[in-house]
């Protein structure tokens, strides 16, 4: 049991990365604390201390964290947004940009000051290969937003790494989520998005949200004591 006796708070735990992430520190012997603005969805997760949680409110991820008082953040809340910078309107790059990074502002700053108190803290942003490591189509805004949380990852281990803190980005691939479905349900023609999507994995598959999570229990360990400021890239070779 990896993570026994460790405090896990995972945002958008409800599906997804999120979700296969609690489950996996749950399993690896972590005290959970799974939040998601979808009750319904989330209430289904079992192990864990269930709390709603809009990542996009700084005053609630404060009440979360005080009750959390996490060793672990694990943050999985984000957005897709489809297009080309031309597609987005400014209302769409400020609320991409609102959940994908200042979501995470704000729970690492809520949390980092009980890991400093405590002398430990593994902080996890979820980003993507889509980001300052690759582009693909129709994902300008998206790809920005990682790239941001990139950055904010590598500067939070910089600042505070003689102090116990490691901060590291998961930098996935393609994920088989329901996210990732309901994308492509939008585009009209399911099995030409999915065809789409798949042709550029030379896997010729998909990622599994289980298969990150492990990466995730990787970084949130001990086992990963000498790991920070780093992006982990898992996506099946695609950038390799």
């Amino acid at each position: 049991m990896r993570l026994r006796g460790k405090r896990v708070l995972v945002t958008a735990a409800a599906a997804g990365i999120g979700r296969a992430s609690a489950e996996a520190a749950v399993a690896e012997g972590a005290e959970v604390f799974a939040t998601d603005i979808d009750l319904d969805t989330l209430s289904t997760l079992g192990g864990a201390e269930l709390m709603r949680l809009d990542a996009r409110d700084a005053d609630a991820i404060a009440d979360v964290v005080a009750r959390a008082e996490p060793d672990v953040l694990v943050n999985c809340a984000g957005v897709v947004h489809h297009g080309t910078i031309l597609d987005a309107t400014e209302d769409q790059w400020r609320a991409a940009f609102e959940l994908n990074v200042t979501s995470m502002f704000r729970t690492i700053r809520a949390a980092l000051p009980g890991m400093l108190a405590r002398g430990h803290g593994s902080i996890v942003n979820t980003a993507s290969v889509v980001s300052s490591i690759t582009g693909a189509p129709n994902r300008a805004v998206y790809g920005a937003t990682k790239g941001a949380v990139i950055g904010l990852t590598k500067q939070v281990a910089r600042d505070f790494v003689t102090q116990g803190i490691r901060c590291n980005a998961v930098c996935p691939g393609t994920v088989d989520t329901p996210s990732l479905n309901a994308r492509m349900q939008a585009q009209g023609d399911y099995e030409t998005a999915r065809a789409a999507f798949l042709a550029r994995q030379p896997m010729a598959r998909f990622a599994s949200a289980a298969e990150v999570a492990h990466l995730v229990v990787y970084l949130a360990s001990d086992e990963s004591a000498f790991v920070t400021g780093q992006t982990h890239v898992i996506d099946g070779g695609w950038t390799g």
